[in-house]
């Protein structure tokens, strides 16, 4: 299965659910956080999914506090599980990127993989939220599948996107330079893109 496939997988008997992309993703992106977060603090999840992401990310970063979040009852049921007996995760909360966030406070935002599988009301409530939230300095992180101006779109982003418009015209692969353009009006500095396997950016922001 290709990272692509955004398909859960979750056994009947249990509350988990399974992201295969999760397993091919998780080490880079890993690697980037390193790079990104601080060194300690509050680290909120925006649309954590499974929790799978969270789970692995808290025991590699045993420093920072985090706090995953969904608007989804299922998904937060699946974070809590795989979250099970990590101390410095908190329990998740329901958040929905566009309305109001029950969060007071964090030292960084990340998102994974919700900007292009959600309505562009979604990633402006995200850019809202992350800079109402975040102190100077703080960042802003995204991981997900962009088309850019002037850069040929990869084959199987295409596919990707057409399958996402099949299933919700509000969603697919957005413009680049259309999320530098939102988070930059909410005071989200823009400050790298770091190209990820599977045809996939990291992109980071910082408060300013």
């Amino acid at each position: 299965m290709s990272d692509r496939d955004r398909s859960w997988l979750a056994p009947p008997e249990g509350v988990r659910r399974h992201a295969p992309a999760t397993l091919r993703n998780r080490a880079a992106i890993a690697t980037m956080l390193g790079e990104l977060l601080p060194a300690a603090g509050a680290v909120l999840e925006v649309a954590s999914g499974s929790g799978e992401h969270c789970a692995y990310f808290a025991e590699h970063f045993p420093k920072l506090e985090w706090h995953p979040s969904d608007p989804d009852p299922d998904a937060l049921a699946s974070i809590a599980s795989w979250c099970a007996g990590l101390a410095n995760v908190r329990p998740p909360v329901a958040l929905d990127a566009a309305a109001t966030w029950p969060v007071g406070h964090a030292d960084a935002v990340l998102c994974i993989n919700m900007v292009h599988i959600s309505p562009w009301a979604a990633t402006l409530g995200l850019m809202a939220g992350a800079g109402r939230l975040l102190p100077p300095g703080a960042p802003l992180i995204l991981y997900g599948p962009y088309r850019e101006a002037g850069v040929p779109t990869a084959p199987s982003n295409e596919e990707f996107d057409e399958s996402l418009r099949a299933r919700n015209a509000d969603w697919g692969l957005r413009l680049l330079d259309d999320v530098v353009e939102a988070a930059e009006a909410e005071g989200l500095v823009f400050e790298r893109r770091v190209a990820m396997p599977a045809n996939n950016l990291i992109v980071a922001f910082r408060r300013s």
